[in-house]
């Protein structure tokens, strides 16, 4: 199986939402929000097999400093492949030495950060402003 990462590649909304869908996130269903969210991203990285998407990931950054990695995606039918690791790899290439490189992660996905290094910070607490109750 041969994987194909990119950074700053072209998407398609419709191969967008049909991944957010199979990942059950509720950012498929505002596709006019996701969409430029995704592309004014600093750096926005996908995996494709075949031509197909079957991961994507994003990265909001000062470009210098601080990057906060909010989406990371992988089809559930190719999840345990590897995808997700490379597309981490790609991305912490471009934020390497950065002082600070921030996520989100719960879940199951809490052990595949760790993997990659990424630890709980210190006694902070997650917390947001959410407008809605779906995840």
């Amino acid at each position: 199986m041969s994987i194909e990462i990119e950074l700053n590649g072209a998407i398609e909304a419709a191969e967008v939402i049909a991944l957010y869908r199979a990942n059950g996130w509720s950012s498929a269903d505002k596709p006019e929000q996701l969409m430029p969210a995704l592309l004014n991203s600093h750096t926005l990285v996908t995996a494709r097999i075949k031509g197909e998407l079957v991961g994507l990931g994003n990265a909001i950054s000062d470009g210098h400093l601080v990057v906060y990695y909010p989406h990371m995606l992988v089809l559930p039918s190719h999840q345990g492949k590897g995808i997700g690791r490379k597309m981490m790899q790609a991305m912490q290439g471009v934020y390497q030495g950065f002082h600070q490189q921030m996520l989100t992660a719960d879940g199951e996905a809490i052990a595949f950060y760790q993997a990659l290094g990424f630890e709980r910070a210190g006694k902070t607490e997650p917390m947001w402003v959410y407008a809605g109750t779906e995840h």
